[in-house]
């Protein structure tokens, strides 16, 4: 069994976050672990409130568990202050195993998740880290400082992260239109498109969060980077088409949309 271990911050209406990435996780077949960074009060109409867990306490969870069950891949999302970024980046510095950043941001309905002081310690301090960083294109304007609004303005956006000293950039495309929800790779010099047919659903609370996580488990499972955004992409797709109503508002992807699908035909 392949450990994973997500740090992001916790969503109580159980639709993003480490409520995403352990369903993903377990979806995936690897054992999910979490350090929680934030704690939100959230439902599917959007983010009421963010209380930041202590630096002190993200370090002391991180502690315990490096110190006890060896982690084979690393996903970070949330991380809402300059203090916890330093945390964390001073205890991955030295881990030798795939770290995905999500560089989140702004929530799905507009609130903001990051710390005006902390976006420049998430640069240079945790994206150095990262074996791939898969912000979508409002987040990539942001560390660049430029908009996005085009395939060819995709491919020089991730040029220009790279230069962070960022291993590998996944831009997510789901903000441009069209018939095709085209994601572009920018990993060795070279581009790779990863195109899906766009869905017209409501329901897509977490699909960032499950990509990510999605790319963790399947690097931790051995597969390549190219394969494991691939494979995740597919996985995401899947679950966007199956998502469901929660609430009033926008409900989340269904991240078992196999298993329950099996059980449906089983039992019935």
């Amino acid at each position: 069994m392949k450990h994973v271990l997500t740090i992001a911050g916790s969503d109580s209406g159980g639709g993003a976050g480490i409520q995403a990435d352990l369903k993903t996780f377990s979806a995936l077949g690897v054992y999910g672990m979490s350090v929680i960074t934030a704690i939100t009060a959230q439902n599917t109409l959007g983010v009421q409130a963010v209380e930041d867990v202590s630096p002190a306490l993200v370090e002391a969870q991180l502690t315990s568990i490096f110190s006890d069950i060896r982690v084979d891949a690393v996903k970070i999302g949330m991380v809402s202050n300059q203090e916890t970024i330093h945390v964390i980046a001073q205890q991955l510095k030295h881990c030798r195993v795939p770290i995905i950043l999500d560089p989140v941001m702004v929530a799905k309905g507009g609130h903001d998740l990051l710390q005006t002081d902390a976006k420049q310690a998430l640069m240079e301090e945790l994206l150095p880290l990262a074996t791939l960083v898969t912000p979508n294109i409002p987040e990539i304007e942001r560390m660049i400082g430029y908009p996005v609004q085009s395939i060819e303005e995709m491919r020089q956006a991730t040029i220009e992260l790279s230069k962070q000293r960022v291993d590998s950039v996944l831009l997510k495309g789901g903000h441009l239109e069209g018939q095709q929800a085209t994601d572009l790779l920018y990993t060795q010099g070279q581009h790779h498109f990863f195109e899906q047919e766009r869905l017209d659903r409501l329901h897509t609370h977490g699909t960032g969060c499950t990509l990510s996580a999605a790319i963790a488990a399947r690097l931790a499972l051995g597969d390549s980077l190219t394969d494991s955004v691939a494979h995740a992409k597919r996985y995401v797709t899947e679950a966007i088409r199956h998502g469901f109503a929660l609430g009033h508002g926008i409900g989340p992807t269904h991240h078992f949309y196999e298993f329950w699908r099996e059980n449906h035909v089983t039992n019935h």
